[in-house]
């Protein structure tokens, strides 16, 4: 039989005629190829002197197992033996009854499906052999052996997006892919210049879309809020209407369901993909002001939608189905073409890909850190005779977090900034930090000696053989320079967050492999890093004025130009870097990884205080840096940078910093501003928007400006008839009045100026005038002074 390669899709394990079957929805060359292996035993383990309880147990609950005394042991050195069943139903009732019994069992947590592909280290690509049969659209392969492979898949994307009543009653299914592009609408036939598929009713626009993905057959279906809104709509019309949603491949059922804690949506659809674009871009760690379609696809391609306002937008759509619905059609049809634009602009998908690739996740896991570590690490501890420890969340002892200076607040000329390179994956490398490394180093006495145990924090010491995430880390390291030499920049990104997760996991308690000592030797050790680091910036007369976790901020006490300042910065990153060579080497004999660089020169710097303060802030200061031929501020922690802060404050300190940075008197520019905002020259600049984080009955004591003007906001669409847009979480766009907090598009009072030159303007000028003499009150005119 030929090895073919695939790409796995979607992962199921069921129980079937009195077996398990795992079924594996691959993309291939040869088109979507169903493997089934059956007979896989579920397993998990218990403690060797648990057998004979267990077996008790089993026997009271009549359930078949099957235990085996095997090489390995628990991280406590406990010996094992292995639980099979021949179903997962099996596996996890009696994992259920041991657990009742307070017997412990280890890995019961772990799917079928998922260790299936972990232990024969498949991630994402496979390669298999096995009887293939060629179906209508799809091949079914028996009998299938897998291994990993190295397949990089072609996946066919399709953007989905509906349009309904405020009740949820469906008018339309805008559907946009290279293979078709159209939408289906409920109504009688018209001319239209979009490709409209007209349907009778609501039962043949769920039926009409079903034949769509029999017809088309994407692997992907991208959206926004795809599934906590349009698919959860879609089942609960499709069960109103008693329709089978039979959208997978092999025309099997897609199945929803949503978490008992936060009402999450989570959707599975056998051999087809769902990924939200909201949730794709978080986890590849993008940041907007607001999430919303509009608003992420304006600030990434420059483009929006037709229809802003909230209550505009829902009484222009039941506008336009009722009278004009191919205008409807056009709108519905360009929600799904800005979706699939701006997942080809961020190359969202290829970023899915690569990221499975690299860690074995499915392709729609949301964050997955853990996950991602747990898939590359378990079977590496498997191999060398170990089981991995349970979560144990009521033993969680924070570790310190990353190391943040005090500042030295002041206005600085030619502020260098010096970064480690991936500072905490380059102390694991170097300093061999890793869960079993530790199991293994506290065996050994701490010495000098080769074969010792190299010393972290907190009691922890670390085996100098016998560990895996040095290892792991400096593969991944290597693979993000091909990437980047190679201009792939999705690749290079699902590495550096990879990567970057791995101390994250290991601090947190969410993660079966956390341990105190870990965390602490990694974070505690970066403290050290960044203190001597410190102490050798200024042994060269330099003055170290701020540092943040890996970067270290440098004033060079004077004014530099560019060609100087980077001859500076380049020979203190070459010492230090020697510096730390040798003292590893002396210190402990190991082979430092770590690596400073030379990353900026600010030609101006601001370091501002804590307001009402005379002590530095932390995280948060300007500088002026030069780009080609071109100037340019950058923000940090400041009202330019957060979106809590309103227009208004934004453009007062883009020009006010520019003057100061520039040597130049802003004292007119001060007084004229205050007093256009105070003749409402800049009321459109006025808008706060923030975000309500719970739901607004749940507002009791403190109530925040914002809930206020929701609440307004919702009283008034309650007597209009409309629907309630902030009940239940959300974005508030409101102004400050003469009368309090009041939402932008319910304004009935005149707007409080002297609340925002108090509490946007003035915060914002008294962060930097003091530093070149200047007082807000004096420039401003805002008190009169004595004289």
């Amino acid at each position: 039989m030929d090895i073919q390669q695939g790409f796995v899709l979607t992962r199921q394990a069921r129980d079937f005629s009195g077996r398990t079957q795992i079924d594996l929805w691959l993309s291939t060359p040869q088109g979507p190829t169903l493997l089934t292996i059956q007979n896989e035993k579920p397993v998990f383990f218990v403690a060797q002197s648990d057998v004979e309880a267990c077996q008790a147990i089993a026997a009271k609950e009549s359930l078949d197992c099957q235990f085996k005394p095997l090489e390995l042991a628990t991280f406590e050195q406990i010996p094992l033996a292995a639980c099979y069943t021949p179903l997962s139903r099996s596996s996890f009732g009696l994992a259920q009854a041991f657990h009742n019994e307070e017997i412990q069992t280890f890995e019961s947590d772990i799917r079928l499906a998922d260790r299936f592909l972990m232990e024969r280290f498949i991630k994402g690509s496979i390669e298999f052999t096995g009887s293939a049969t060629q179906k209508n659209q799809h091949r079914r392969v028996s009998n299938a052996k897998c291994r990993a492979g190295d397949y990089l898949p072609s996946l066919s994307v399709v953007s989905l997006d509906i349009e309904c009543s405020e009740k949820g009653v469906l008018y339309s299914i805008g559907l946009d892919s290279p293979m078709d592009s159209r939408v289906i609408m409920v109504g009688e036939a018209q001319q239209a210049e979009t490709n409209i598929q007209w349907v009778a009713n609501e039962k043949a626009l769920l039926e009409a879309m079903i034949a769509w993905f029999s017809e088309f057959d994407p692997d992907i279906i991208i959206g926004w809020n795809v599934i906590d809104f349009d698919f959860r709509l879609l089942h609960k019309r499709s069960e109103w209407n008693e329709v089978k949603l039979n959208i997978g491949r092999d025309y099997q059922p897609s199945f929803f369901r949503s978490s008992a804690q936060n009402q999450q949506g989570f959707i599975t659809i056998p051999g087809r993909v769902v990924l939200d674009g909201i949730d794709m871009l978080k986890t590849a760690t993008y940041h907007f002001r607001s999430w919303s379609l509009e608003s992420v696809s304006q600030e990434l391609l420059g483009e929006g939608k037709d229809i802003h306002n909230v209550h505009d937008r829902m009484d222009e759509i039941n506008r336009m189905f009722k009278f004009d619905k191919p205008s409807l059609a056009k709108y519905n049809l360009q929600d799904c073409v800005l979706v699939n634009r701006i997942f080809e602009h961020t190359h969202l998908l290829d970023f899915a890909i690569e990221r499975s690739r690299l860690t074995g996740v499915e392709l729609d896991r949301v964050g997955g850190s853990v996950a991602a570590f747990t898939n590359l690490y378990l079977p590496q501890i498997h191999r060398a005779g170990y089981v991995a420890p349970n979560l144990e969340p009521e033993n969680w002892i924070a570790s310190p977090g990353g190391y943040v200076m005090d500042s030295i607040p002041n206005l600085y000329d030619s502020v260098l900034v010096l970064d480690f390179k991936s500072l905490y994956p380059s102390i694991i490398r170097s300093f061999l930090i890793d869960p079993m490394g530790l199991i293994e180093g506290l065996k050994l006495e701490l010495g000098p000696a080769e074969d010792q145990a190299v010393d972290g924090f907190r009691g922890g010491q670390f085996h100098r053989s016998k560990h895996f995430l040095p290892e792991m880390i400096e593969n991944l390291w290597a693979a993000r320079d091909v990437a980047k030499k190679n201009n792939e920049k999705a690749f290079s990104q699902a590495i550096k967050i990879i990567m970057n997760s791995f101390y994250g996991v290991l601090g947190s308690s969410g993660c079966r492999f956390f341990d105190t000592r870990l965390a602490s030797s990694i974070t505690m050790r970066g403290h050290e890093i960044m203190k001597q680091t410190k102490v050798l910036i200024e042994d060269k007369g330099y003055q170290v004025i701020y540092g943040d976790t890996d970067s270290t901020f440098v004033s060079l006490n004077g004014s530099y130009d560019q060609q100087k300042a980077d001859e500076i910065g380049n020979e203190l990153v070459a010492y230090i870097n020697d510096w730390w060579t040798d003292h590893l080497k002396e210190t402990h004999n190991l082979t430092s990884i770590l690596e400073l660089e030379y990353e900026t020169h600010y030609r101006k710097f601001l370091m501002p205080t804590i307001r009402g303060s005379e002590t530095g802030s932390k995280k948060r200061y300007a500088g002026l840096i030069t780009q080609g031929d071109k100037e340019k501020i950058i923000f940090k922690g400041l009202e330019s940078a957060r979106t809590d802060w309103t227009p208004l404050a934004q453009q007062f300190q883009q020009t006010l910093y520019e003057m100061v940075f520039h040597d130049q008197d802003p004292t007119d520019y001060v007084r004229q501003f205050v007093d256009e905002t105070s003749a409402g020259k800049h009321d459109d600049l006025l808008v706060y928007q923030k975000r309500l984080r719970r739901k607004l009955h749940e507002y009791q004591k403190n109530i925040p400006p914002q809930v206020r003007a929701a609440r307004m906001a919702d009283e008034i669409n309650a007597q209009l008839g409309r629907p309630l847009q902030y009940q239940n979480k959300g974005r508030i766009e409101y102004l400050i009045t003469l009368s309090g907090p009041e939402p932008k598009e319910y304004l009935k009072s005149g707007i409080d100026y002297q609340h925002y030159i108090d509490k946007q303007i003035k915060p914002v000028a008294e962060a930097i005038l003091p530093f070149i003499g200047l007082d807000f009150e004096r420039v401003s005119g805002q008190q009169l002074g004595l004289f």
